[in-house]
Order: structure tokens, then C-alpha cells, then sequence
């Protein structure tokens, strides 16, 4: 490599790096702000544009002109942002993989977008009102305000064994082992495991707790009872009782951001053999990009209820 080139290349990995860091920096000073927020198309969007922007246009005009190059090399600052926010415990996993795919998607359009201006010889003022562009977003954001929307996470199991076999292990579930658990879309996001769920009694007005790992209880209480038929219950998770270390605060469930609203569990008879178990829920979003967020609280609601599905039906045939 020639040595007019290392400079340059040097300077498009260090500088959206510095940049992202001091945006991240700046969205996370005060909670009490909503103008500045982390959960923003403004930081997760926006960011990774423009630090996608910068990495291409300050390389070398020669690497700018590949558009590989410019659709790929913009991920390597990204890679740094996160490895330098993980280990100064500014971000957490579950975060990260979330948006991961969005930081480089949009970090390669920056980069496209970058190679352009630099093809062009568009000048530092283009540079200089683009760097601002997560300050303007965010506010005219919190001016429109976050949309809270609800949306169903359906999962069903076909199990073979008698239909109050099945029941008994759906209303209350003894203790699951850690060997048992097969979420693993939320192991590998650091969520909680499932542990047991009780029930003060069967029928409407019934008291259940689903319990899980480092702190978590979903507070049930029973709307409507069909013994054997169905079961429709509320959803509650206070916040407040959830060590902090247990989930990032961005992700908690419960927040302000994601909260699971109810569940219902439904039997329905296949054959003379067969069940099908059904096990739907709904939950609600409160942000300013439900379109994405979404797509990965349906992922984590139907890995937890799959999760739950698969011993039930395990322990139903088991008998």
C-alpha cells in the first residue's frame, strides 16, 4: 500500500468511529431528555448513514470509485463502535444483535452514498451539515412522538396424549431444567429462561405467575376458562422488580418501550389421538420504528412460546 493511501484509510476508519462514539455519547446523557434518545430512527438510522458516509468519503479517491468497497468497508467502523460500547458496558448483547443488521444495511448505504460525493467532489459543506443530521432527526421526532401499535405472536405444537394429560401441564408448569430450555433466539440474547408457572386455581379470576430466571415474573390473571378448552389470561411485568442487570433497559419487558399485554392457550382435538396446542399472545411497541422493532419482538415472543410449547409437549407424551 502506498503510503498517500494509509493516511487517508487511517482517517475513514478513526473518524466515524470518534463520530459515533461522541452521538452516542451525546443521545445518552440525559434519560430525562426525550429530544435526544438512543431508540430513535435519529441514533439508529441516521448514525450509521452518515458514519457510513464519512468512512468512504474521507478514503482515497481510487477506493472510492469500487463499489464494493464502498458498500463493505464501512462495516469496519461499525465492528469498533460496537467492540469499544460493549466493553465499556455502554450497550448490552441483546441490543446489539438487534441492531446489528440495521447499522450495517444502513452504514453500507451511507457508504454508496459517500462514494457519490466523493466521485463528484462535493466539498465539506455537504460533509459538515450531514454530521448534524442525528440532532435535527431526533427532535422533529419527539415533536411527532412514538406510535404504540399491538401486534400477535401465534405458536401451536401437535401432541399426541389425552387432552386433560396435556391441560394439567399447560396451566401449571413444574419446574424447567436448563437442559430442557430450547429458546434459543433469547438464550442468545441473554434473556431470561423460563422456570416454572403457577396457578392458584382453574378458573376465570385465577391467580398464575410465570417465572423465570434473574427476576422476572409475567403476573397472569385469568379472563375467560374453558377447562380442557382454554385459557385466556392478562400479562403483567413490573419493571421495578427486575434486577437491572437482568435486561438491557432498551429491551426490558415492561418498559417503555415493549410490554406484553396478554396470552391465550387453546386445545384443539386433530384425531382421535392428536392435539393441537395452541399458545397465542399480544403484545405493544411504543416507538418511533415499530417496522423493525417488530419484526424481532415477534421473533423473541414466539422463541419464548415455542420454548414453552416444546416441554409442554415433552412432559404431555411423556406420561
Amino acid at each position: 500500500m502506498k503510503k498517500s493511501q494509509i493516511f487517508p484509510l487511517i482517517a475513514a476508519i478513526v473518524t466515524p468511529v470518534i463520530y459515533s462514539l461522541i452521538v452516542r455519547l451525546l443521545f445518552g446523557m440525559d434519560q430525562r431528555s426525550d429530544l435526544l434518545q438512543v431508540m430513535s430512527i435519529g441514533f439508529l438510522f441516521v448514525l450509521p448513514l452518515i458514519s457510513g458516509v464519512l468512512t468512504v468519503y474521507l478514503s482515497s479517491l481510487e477506493n472510492a470509485k469500487r463499489q464494493l468497497y464502498c458498500a463493505l468497508f464501512p462495516w469496519i467502523p461499525v465492528a469498533i463502535f460496537m467492540v469499544i460500547t460493549l466493553s465499556i458496558h455502554v450497550e448490552g448483547w441483546a441490543c446489539w444483535i438487534m441492531a446489528l443488521p440495521l447499522f450495517l444495511g444502513v452504514s453500507s448505504i451511507g457508504g454508496l452514498l459517500g462514494g457519490w460525493l466523493k466521485r463528484r467532489s462535493k466539498g465539506l459543506a455537504y460533509m459538515s451539515v450531514a454530521v448534524l443530521f442525528p440532532f435535527l432527526i431526533s427532535p422533529m421526532e419527539h415533536a411527532i412522538g412514538p406510535k404504540t401499535s399491538t401486534y400477535t405472536a401465534d405458536t401451536y405444537i401437535d401432541i399426541q396424549a389425552p387432552a386433560a394429560t396435556i391441560w394439567a401441564n399447560v396451566t401449571r408448569v413444574q419446574e424447567i431444567q436448563a437442559a430442557q430450555d430450547k429458546g434459543w433466539l433469547t438464550r442468545n440474547l441473554g434473556f431470561p429462561r423460563p422456570v416454572k408457572a403457577e396457578l392458584d386455581f382453574a378458573g376465570v379470576g385465577g391467580s398464575r405467575e410465570a417465572i423465570f430466571t434473574n427476576g422476572l415474573v409475567f403476573h397472569e390473571k385469568v379472563t375467560e376458562y374453558v377447562d380442557q378448552k382454554k385459557m385466556v389470561f392478562t400479562i403483567k411485568a413490573f419493571p421495578h422488580e427486575i434486577p437491572s442487570t437482568t435486561m438491557d433497559q432498551h429491551v426490558v419487558i415492561g418498559g417503555d418501550y415493549f410490554d406484553v399485554i396478554d396470552g391465550t392457550y387453546e386445545l384443539e382435538q386433530l384425531d382421535a389421538s392428536t392435539q393441537r396446542l395452541h399458545l397465542y399472545s399480544h403484545f405493544k411497541l411504543t416507538t418511533t420504528f415499530n417496522f423493525y422493532a417488530s419484526l424481532w419482538a415477534r421473533w423473541i415472543m414466539q422463541d419464548i412460546q415455542n420454548n414453552i410449547l416444546q416441554i409442554e409437549k415433552l412432559r404431555a407424551e411423556g406420561n
